[in-house]
């Protein structure tokens, strides 16, 4: 005869024996003493939690007849009479447990709804459990609609999901919902050492750590590794067989990696990588292990009592919290985390383990303060810490021109040498040109105040010709786009030209070619040097040079502009 799985045979028969859902069993059993009982309830949560548990242990609740078949609806379910028994055996016919996810069709929905118009046949409720509830159809769930709203007085319904966020909010309404908690490591534990010692089977607590760390919130999967521990172990479940079972990474591999980080020693990192590699160690999980060691050498180094005595690489968590600085701490764990993706794009996991030990070794923060084995002034820069120091120059270059062009609004310096030679932007009228000199036009557009089409027209035109008599201003202007020069436009060009010299100014407009000395042009041309410069500087930043090389980065064409 083949032995149960410790899943099956450790599975709660009543509210007390449950473990970890103290929340719903409170409520739960309130409800039941008090008579107060809704008509659905909604359990969700990951797998392995208890859901069907719970459903198992209401409808014995609901159907118990005490030893003496006198009893009464209970929150203490006896295990002996026939409903109890029959429930825990999967053959009471008042509990139905349907799995959606291969009855999620309105007809097999519309089949247990007509079945449940009818009086129980053995119990005192009928009990409908629909696990995995979030797989019906819509058609489905409108189906059910009403007769969840107000079932007959002897049917409960019992839903169980693992995704709530799929069922309709219709559904949800109707139902009493509990989120069933995942399973923290130490009431794992706890639950583990109770089960072996029952079974008569030796073990190390820090095997029984693994497992329940393996089994990420989960009772059923660590009793599931569990089983499969003793198995391997053929005798002392200890933590190297389950190590050795699961591909996981020793402590001690975790503790090496760190020491040799603080060291800089990258021969020996190296060497880790390849003994791993020699013992098919799971690199995804030796990265998941790593950065939750880095996590809590972080939390020691802020809140050194969150280091708990019983943990086994407690001394060395202690340790390595004051050889490392806080700033490496958070570097190294957050190079882990964003490097797990990267190893199925690497040509195999332990090149991608390795890279990423070295790019810990390369990237270090370049504004540690004191202590930690990770200060030297040689040690490349962190990705976070050269964008500060790089981008000020960066953006005080790139900033310079735009402050200056607010105080003097003509960069006559950037003009070429065929424009104008005034070499300054006028802060007066009479800085510009002097009524009986060819003004800077450039300059003296910037200064007039025209706006929307006057200004476009001021903007595209260049001066060919200036006239000028004790009557007035004569100017002959060059446009490329003589859409713009109309009746109006000209007129108000000129009345600005005629306050601004304080003499009758006529414009005389031309169409043609200009040669690039128009407002648009020379500040196009401006522009272009700016982002050249910018360019230039980015081109030739040592941290971008250095993400160029490793990483085999690239800056994209065009998406350089200055500030």
């Amino acid at each position: 005869m083949t032995a149960l799985a410790l899943a099956r045979s450790w599975r709660p028969k009543t509210f007390s024996e449950l473990v970890g859902q103290d929340h719903v069993v409170k409520a739960l059993t309130h409800a039941l003493d008090q008579g107060r009982l809704h008509h659905a309830w909604l359990f969700t949560g990951t797998r392995g939690v208890g859901k069907t548990t719970i459903a198992r242990i209401m409808a014995k609740a609901l159907n118990c007849t005490g030893s003496d078949g006198s009893g009464k609806m209970t929150s203490e379910p006896c295990g002996k009479c026939p409903a109890c028994m029959e429930i825990d055996a999967g053959r009471f016919v008042d509990y139905v447990e349907m799995d959606a996810a291969s009855n999620r069709g309105v007809d097999d929905i519309a089949a247990l709804l007509e079945k449940a118009a009818y009086a129980p046949s053995n119990g005192r409720y009928k009990v409908y459990m629909i696990d995995e509830v979030h797989m019906l159809t819509n058609h489905a769930f409108n189906a059910m609609l009403k007769t969840l709203e107000e079932p007959p007085e002897h049917v409960k319904f019992i839903l169980a999901t693992t995704d709530p966020q799929k069922i309709p909010v219709t559904i949800l309404s109707r139902c009493l919902q509990f989120n069933l908690k995942q399973m923290p490591v130490p009431l794992i534990v706890e639950h583990l050492e109770k089960v072996l010692a029952s079974e008569k089977v030796e073990y190390e607590v820090n095997a029984l750590r693994v497992l329940a760390k393996a089994a990420q919130g989960s009772m059923r999967d660590a009793l599931s590794l569990t089983d499969q521990a003793i198995a391997y172990a053929a005798g002392k479940v200890t933590e190297e067989s389950v190590r050795g079972m699961l591909g996981t990474l020793d402590d001690a591999y975790l503790i090496r990696i760190v020491d040799c980080l603080i060291a800089k020693d990258g021969a020996s990192l190296l060497a880790v990588a390849n003994e791993m590699g020699e013992r098919s160690m799971s690199f995804s999980l030796a990265l998941q292990d790593l950065s939750s060691l880095l996590q809590k050498i972080a939390a020691a180094q802020v809140v050194p009592e969150s280091v708990l005595d019983d943990w086994p690489e407690a001394g060395e968590i202690r340790r390595l919290a004051t050889q490392l600085t806080k700033e490496e701490a958070q570097l190294f764990y957050q190079i882990t985390i964003t490097s797990r993706p990267d190893l199925s794009l690497a040509p195999d996991e332990q090149t991608g383990f390795a890279m990423t030990l070295l790019r810990m070794l390369a990237f270090r923060p370049g504004n540690n303060s004191s202590g930690g084995g990770g200060n030297s002034s040689s040690a490349p820069s962190s990705p976070s810490a050269p964008p500060v120091n790089t981008s000020r120059p960066a953006a005080s270059a790139a900033t310079a021109a735009p402050a200056s062009r607010a105080s003097a609004p003509a960069p006559a310096a950037r003009v070429p040498t065929s424009a104008a030679p005034s070499a300054s932007a006028p802060s007066a009228p009479a800085a510009v040109a002097s009524s009986a000199e060819r003004p800077d036009w450039h300059a003296l557009m910037r200064q007039l105040p025209v706006k929307g089409l006057v200004q476009q027209l001021a903007f595209q035109t260049e001066l060919q010709d200036w006239n000028d008599s004790v009557a007035g201003v004569r100017a002959t202007i060059v446009t490329p786009m003589p859409q713009l020069a109309s009746e109006a436009s000209v007129g108000r060009l000129a009345d600005a030209l005629t306050a601004h010299f304080g003499k009758p100014v006529k414009i005389v407009i031309e169409k043609g070619e200009v040669e690039g000395k128009t407002v648009a042009k020379v500040d196009a041309q401006i522009h272009q040097e700016k982002r050249m410069n910018a360019e230039q500087m980015i081109a030739a930043d040592p941290f971008i040079q250095q993400l160029e090389k490793e990483f085999g980065a690239k800056v994209v064409g065009g998406s350089v502009k200055p500030l």
